[in-house]
């Protein structure tokens, strides 16, 4: 206490003089309308610039949440998007169908939310882990996607884990057509870069251009039809003659991918296991 008082005491003209600073800009500003125009002119635009910041950092912080929002609604919109060229083909724009494709998104399918927590892109045989397992519900055989398109299919789990094939693996082989069309084939990467697969199998009569999206063709258990996985980049014969062989590029960057999409079809299981007896017969 002491030495606050001789510290008060050492300085006390200092401390009178800022004392008199605030009484005199009080004034100054209290009583006269210019400088208290300017005043408020000066802390507005000051209080703008810690809101402006202030503001720029909270956005920031919620990216993560804002980009998760954003890939659920493109899983819903790829959805709606499929659907409503089936209605339209069908049905021939029948208003009715059109609008109770909204009320179903997503069809049959739970979605669930992980994210990637290992990742390789430069062997034969690439696969992704991710951060859930059996105790959140994934099995094997459910696709994968981000918010790009398709990123594999579940290979593994354990309890809270699962390896997912990629797309870029040997042993990946998805059902895809051209968007518009019926004509499938199925999407193959052969080892290299890491942004091209191949969709194989494609009939010499399917009618494409090079940019035509390419989306999966709901022919499986595993994805929804009209999924997105990329756009066709080039084209050529296959080896026999037969059909097409054509070069996608990805939509789905695999150097980046971090938050993904699980898919589950209910029923799933049921016509795995029955498709599993007839073959058996």
């Amino acid at each position: 206490m002491r030495n606050l008082l001789d510290f008060l005491i050492k300085y006390n003209h200092w401390f009178l003089f800022i004392f008199l600073e605030v009484v005199c800009l009080l004034l100054l500003f209290r009583f006269n309308h210019y400088q208290q125009g300017v005043f408020f002119t000066s802390a507005n635009v000051v209080t703008g610039k810690v809101y402006e910041i202030s503001g720029g950092i909270t956005s920031y912080f919620h990216l993560k949440s804002t980009n998760e929002a954003l890939l659920d609604r493109n899983l819903v919109l790829e959805q709606q998007i499929t659907q409503l060229e089936d209605a339209l083909k069908t049905y021939h724009a029948d208003s009715l169908k059109i609008l109770s494709i909204k009320n179903t998104p997503m069809g049959d399918y739970e979605i669930f939310k992980a994210n990637v927590i290992n990742n390789s892109l430069t062997n034969a045989d690439n696969y992704i882990t991710l951060d859930k397992g059996e105790n959140d519900g994934i099995r094997p055989e459910m696709g994968v996607v981000d918010a790009n398109g398709v990123v594999g299919i579940v290979y593994m789990t354990s309890s809270h884990y699962s390896v997912v094939i990629s797309l870029l693996n040997s042993k990946s082989n998805i059902s895809c057509k051209i968007m518009g069309s019926e004509y499938f084939g199925y999407l193959k990467w052969e080892h290299g870069d890491s942004k091209y697969a191949y969709l194989k199998d494609l009939p010499r009569h399917a009618a494409f251009n090079l940019g035509d999206t390419v989306v999966t063709s709901g022919y499986s258990t595993v994805f929804p039809a009209g999924v997105m996985v990329g756009t066709v980049d080039d084209m050529s014969d296959s080896h026999d003659g037969l059909s097409y062989l054509l070069k996608v590029k990805l939509a789905t960057d695999f150097g980046k991918v971090n938050a993904v999409r699980i898919l589950a079809r209910t029923g799933q299981q049921e016509q795995l296991e029955l498709e599993k007896k007839a073959a058996k017969q």
